[in-house]
């Protein structure tokens, strides 16, 4: 079954990891996807992976600055004006850190407030704008587990993802008026690159005080997005979905 047939989305962050992972799950789920890098040639190495599997897949790689708001208005008006219209936003990029609040600089607590929060604002605002005048869309936001639980060194990074919390439930309610659900997914610990650099040393005790005693996959975080994306959540919105193995830490 495709779930996002005839569906046009946008994911950001999305030419690597988890946002990779939620572009293809949206292919495969019959939608068109425009995805943003950082880059335009990151975002257009995404595309030419997706294309090596699948020549037919119905994607596209843009490279709109997400912090500039001007940037992201001409980067969606675009994509409306090609397709037609604009169904799903999954604002999914961001950055972390793990510096000490001894240590933390106030330009590195900005660069993640800037990406993670203000930009995750350009983009859903603007998507919201495009949406309202055909009936409605959904906006999806990427959180965290330490959106809940914090975390014990790098504050800017749960700080960001509990604004984010805050923005979705807020957005949920302010936007249910115009038919746009607004959610959230918040992964636990997730199979990424960033993971992978990381020794076994570390990463064992972390697996050890998850009860499902894995870490999770990026394809089962796409999932999420899915069905919140889908019609299967037609009356699901404000929730922030844990996609965590249970973590509680």
């Amino acid at each position: 079954m495709k779930l996002l047939e005839n569906k046009v989305a946008i994911v950001t962050g999305g030419s690597r990891g988890i946002g990779f992972a939620i572009v293809k799950r949206f292919l495969e789920h019959g939608a068109t996807v425009v995805l943003c890098g950082s880059r335009q040639e990151t975002a257009d190495k995404a595309v030419a992976a997706i294309k090596a599997e699948n020549p037919d897949a119905a994607v596209e790689g843009i490279a709109p600055v997400l912090t500039d708001p001007e940037s992201v208005r001409e980067n969606f008006e675009k994509v409306k004006n090609k397709y037609g219209h604009i169904d799903i936003l999954a604002n999914n990029a961001g950055i972390s850190a793990r510096d000490s609040v001894y240590d933390y600089k106030p330009d590195d607590f900005q660069k993640i407030i800037d990406l993670n929060v203000n930009a995750a604002f350009y983009c859903a605002q603007e998507a919201a704008k495009l949406m309202k005048p055909q009936g409605g869309g959904v906006i999806i936001n990427t959180s965290s587990m330490v959106s809940i639980y914090g975390q014990p060194s790098g504050v800017g990074y749960p700080a960001s993802k509990f604004a984010i919390n805050g923005l979705t439930k807020s957005l949920a309610r302010e936007l249910g008026k115009d038919n746009i659900r607004v959610n959230a997914v918040a992964p636990g610990v997730t199979n990424t690159d960033m993971l992978a650099v990381l020794p076994d040393a570390v990463i064992q005790p972390i697996i050890n005080q998850i009860p499902l005693k894995r870490v999770g996959q990026p394809e089962e975080v796409a999932d999420a997005f899915v069905f919140l994306a889908s019609d299967m959540a037609s009356y699901v919105t404000g929730e922030i979905l844990s996609v965590d193995g249970a973590a509680r830490t």
